[in-house]
């Protein structure tokens, strides 16, 4: 194993421990990594040896950040479309591991955002830690939750994954449990010893019943307490009545959310509400990561993705110039043009 590569593969009796390892980057994603993990998966399906997979990330900063959002502003500044071949590979990758046939164990310790919720929250055994920080927050930055994402987001109780969508905020463990995100609470400093107990784990059965038995009750959380506001007030048709209904609640947490709103991408608002509105209609993981994969690639041609990137990550002032600059100045048509097919640009998951 050389401790240099993006992707550390080892095994432990039954077990293999893929861990990302990217702890300078907080183990961004990038397409070699993409890569890596799916061939590592490929074969693990096909190894009678291997009983389970253990996925984490290098560092003690989180599982992974997301995706690079990076080498996505500079591949769209040089005119190029390796973003759009990222993402063909990553989302194939989010649904082989919605479909991995052997138990999928994911530690998703710290921070866990965008990308690294697709390599998370698909699989079948997510565990979560009182430092855990979970989150799809690309409407700051002018993109639309992608990765399954909006699949996830879709099937939360109520009207909580639009709010999680919308707003892109991050939640910890007891919320990510509630809206679907995740299964499981360890606290962290028994992770090493979960770790090791399922190195010795001989069949996907015993698998689940030691994380069951090193899990906890998770801390309180927030999103319970909130239901009654976020299900009335997201349950709006429009993103400017969703604003409203905010603005007019009275209540402090509802007008920081209404706040949260109208500092991100309009544009972005838009089509997130419309896609995880359409997901809740589509009937496969797959589907809405071939719905996602069109609106990725519209939103890499628009204006706001690059914009919010360089506010964000590249110039770091804070002041993205977001166009249109309203609500109100997004169409109906421009919406509705993010979930068409690019040419012949199509991802193809659900047609398979």
């Amino acid at each position: 194993m050389n401790d240099d590569e993006p992707v550390l593969l080892h095994t432990e009796g039954h077990i293999l421990h893929v861990t990302l390892n990217r702890p300078r980057a907080l183990n961004a994603l990038t397409h070699p990594m993409v890569r890596l993990l799916g061939e590592a998966l490929t074969r693990a399906a096909a190894d009678d040896t291997v009983t389970a997979v253990v996925v984490d990330g290098a560092g003690d900063r989180g599982l992974c950040a997301g995706g690079d959002i990076r080498s996505i502003y500079e591949d769209a500044r040089a005119g190029r479309s390796a973003s759009v071949d990222f993402w063909r590979d990553e989302y194939r990758l989010n649904a082989q591991i919605a479909a991995f046939p052997k138990p999928y164990v994911a530690l998703m310790d710290g921070i866990v955002m965008g990308g690294g919720v697709g390599v998370s929250a698909h699989g079948d055994v997510r565990v979560v830690t009182e430092r855990s920080r979970v989150a799809m927050p690309e409407t700051s930055i002018g993109f639309v939750p992608d990765v399954g994402g909006t699949y996830l987001l879709a099937a939360a109780p109520g009207e909580l994954g639009t709010h999680l969508a919308l707003t892109g905020r991050a939640v910890g463990a007891a919320d990510a449990v509630l809206c679907g995100l995740a299964d499981h609470f360890v606290s962290s400093r028994h992770l090493a010893g979960l770790t090791a107990e399922l190195a010795r784990s001989t069949s996907p059965a015993q698998v689940t019943d030691i994380v069951r038995q090193h899990g906890a009750d998770a801390p309180d959380g927030e999103l319970a307490a909130q239901r009654a506001w976020i299900d009335e007030c997201y349950a709006a048709g429009t993103v400017e009545e969703i604003i409203d209904r905010l603005m007019d609640s009275g209540l402090p947490a509802a007008k920081e959310s209404a706040a949260e709103l109208l500092a991100v991408s309009p544009t972005a608002l838009k089509v997130t509400l419309a896609a995880v509105r359409r997901a809740r209609r589509l009937s496969s993981l797959e589907a809405a990561l071939d719905q996602e994969f069109r609106v990725s690639c519209r939103s890499f041609l628009g204006h706001d993705l690059v914009e919010g990137v360089r506010a964000r990550i590249i110039d770091k002032d804070r002041t993205p110039r977001w166009s249109p600059a309203a609500t109100g100045d997004v169409t109906d048509a421009e919406v509705a043009r993010h979930f068409e097919p690019l040419g012949d640009q199509e991802l193809g998951l659900s047609a398979a």
